[in-house]
C-alpha cells in the first residue's frame, strides 16, 4: 500500500540520509539529480512537440486524464486564481536558507563569486521551470498534476526513466533540506552549538522524520501542498524575511529608511497580501 511504502523508503533510505553528519558524500548524487531533471526537461518537449499526447497521438489513449484546454488564453493569467501557480513557483526558491552554508562552503568565497554562482544557479532554475511548466501544461492543459510526471502514461517508456531519474535526485536533495529544517528547529529552541550532540541531533532526526512521515501519509494532494507550501513558507523566504532583514539591518547601522528599505517594505507587504490570498485560493480549489 501506500502507506507501507511511504513507511519503507523513510525507514530504509531516507533516515539514513538525514543521520549522516557529512553530506558531501551526496555531491555525486546531486548531479545525478540534475542530469535527470535535464533528461526530463528534453522528453516533456519532444512529447509535446510530437503530439504524442494529443487526440490521435501515440500515447493519447493511455492516459488517465483526457488533455483539455480553456478558450481564455493569455486573459487567464490577470485571474485571482494565477496567485496559486505564483504560490507554486515559489517552492522554486525555498532553500534560501542554505545560502549562508553554501557561501561558507564555497572554494575562493569572495562576494563577487558568490554572485556569479547565484546568479548562474537562479537563472538555470528559472529556465528549467518555465520550461517545465510550460511544455507539461501546454501537453495536458486543465487536467494537468500536481506532480506532472502523473500525467505521462505508464506505457511511455521515455518517462519511465525521468520518473526513476527524479526519484532519485529527490531522495539524494532531501537531507540537505531536512538538515536546514532541523537546524533551523534547533535554532527556534536556543539549543546552543556546544549542546548539539550527535545524541541529540538523533533524537530531533527522528522526530521530525515521524511528524513529516505522518503528514505525508495523509496529504496525498501534491497540488495543493506545494501551493499552500509556496503560499506561506515560500512567500515568507522569498518576499516576506528577505525584506524584513535588510529593514532591521539598516536600522542596526543607525541609519535613515533609504529608498531601497521602503521598496523592501513594499515587496514583503505584497509576499503577505499574495500568501493569504493565494492560500485562500488554493483551499477553494479542492472544495475546502
Amino acid at each position: 500500500t501506500r502507506t507501507q511504502s511511504l513507511l519503507g523508503v523513510t525507514g530504509f533510505v531516507l533516515l539514513p540520509l538525514c543521520l549522516m553528519k557529512n553530506l558531501s558524500s551526496l555531491a555525486p548524487f546531486s548531479l545525478v539529480g540534475i542530469m535527470g531533471t535535464l533528461y526530463t526537461t528534453v522528453i516533456m518537449a519532444i512529447r509535446y512537440f510530437g503530439k504524442d499526447y494529443a487526440a490521435g497521438g501515440k500515447f493519447a489513449d493511455s492516459v488517465a486524464a483526457t488533455p483539455t484546454f480553456g478558450t481564455s488564453g493569455a486573459s487567464a493569467v490577470l485571474s485571482v486564481n494565477a496567485l496559486i501557480l505564483t504560490c507554486r513557483l515559489s517552492n522554486a526558491y525555498i532553500a534560501h536558507f542554505n545560502a549562508p552554508k553554501f557561501y561558507r562552503e564555497l572554494k575562493n568565497n569572495t562576494l563577487p563569486r558568490f554572485y556569479q554562482v547565484v546568479g548562474l544557479s537562479f537563472g538555470i532554475a528559472i529556465a528549467l521551470n518555465l520550461i517545465i511548466a510550460g511544455m507539461g501544461f501546454l501537453t495536458f492543459g486543465a487536467v494537468s498534476n500536481g506532480l506532472i510526471l502523473n500525467n505521462y502514461s505508464t506505457k511511455d517508456v521515455l518517462m519511465s526513466f525521468s520518473r526513476i531519474a527524479v526519484t532519485i535526485s529527490l531522495l539524494f536533495s532531501y537531507p540537505l533540506l531536512f538538515v536546514g529544517t532541523r537546524d533551523g528547529l534547533l535554532d527556534l529552541f536556543k539549543v546552543p552549538n556546544k549542546d548539539r550532540s550527535v545524541s541529540v541531533l538523533n533524537k530531533y532526526t527522528f522526530g521530525i522524520l515521524a511528524v513529516v512521515t505522518a503528514l505525508a501519509s495523509q496529504l496525498t494532494d501534491l497540488g495543493l501542498v506545494a501551493a499552500v507550501g509556496g503560499a506561506t513558507f515560500g512567500t515568507a523566504l522569498v518576499f516576506i524575511y528577505p525584506a524584513i532583514m535588510l529593514r532591521r539591518n539598516l536600522a542596526n547601522q543607525g541609519k535613515k529608511m533609504n529608498g531601497e528599505g521602503k521598496l523592501a517594505g513594499l515587496i514583503a507587504l505584497g509576499g503577505v497580501l499574495m500568501g493569504a490570498i493565494g492560500t485562500v485560493m488554493s483551499f477553494q480549489g479542492v472544495g475546502v
